[in-house]
């Protein structure tokens, strides 16, 4: 099975139950195409190796990741740079304060800066960024 899916993610749509549920399983699968996710057992969108391997190919990943990891800094950031609009899942106000976090969003889109907290709104540089996208 796992060959299957190494070849084609989405093939783990074809698994038995136990397989949809095994990590292993599931990390080979979202390895090759992240949107994998969607026939994994739920639970496995807790597996903070699951989610890393799935934001890393396409940030809006996010969305599938278990609540506890939205608010994972690294994971928001390996989903943020793959993509700035994961910030909408993000869920603690805190990393929508991290000014890394939010650079690497209005890099690649000035209409990042509405995820933005009220300080980093009103922070010279980011703004400056943020109009230059």
């Amino acid at each position: 099975v796992i060959a299957a899916v190494q070849q084609d993610g989405c093939a783990l749509a074809y698994a038995s139950p136990e397989l949809r549920a095994d990590s292993a399983v599931v990390l080979a699968a979202v390895r090759q195409d992240w949107q994998a996710l969607e026939h994994a057992v739920q639970c496995l969108c807790a597996d903070r190796n699951v989610m890393m391997a799935a934001v890393q190919q396409d940030g809006y990943a996010l969305g599938y990741a278990a609540e506890p990891l939205r608010a994972d800094r690294e994971l928001v950031l390996a989903a943020v740079r793959r993509d700035w609009k994961a910030l909408k899942f993000v869920t603690v106000d805190c990393l929508r304060a991290d000014r890394e976090i939010l650079s690497e969003a209005v890099q690649q889109d000035g209409l990042a800066l509405e995820y933005a907290s009220d300080d980093l709104r009103n922070d010279a540089n980011l703004v400056r960024s943020a109009a230059q996208r």
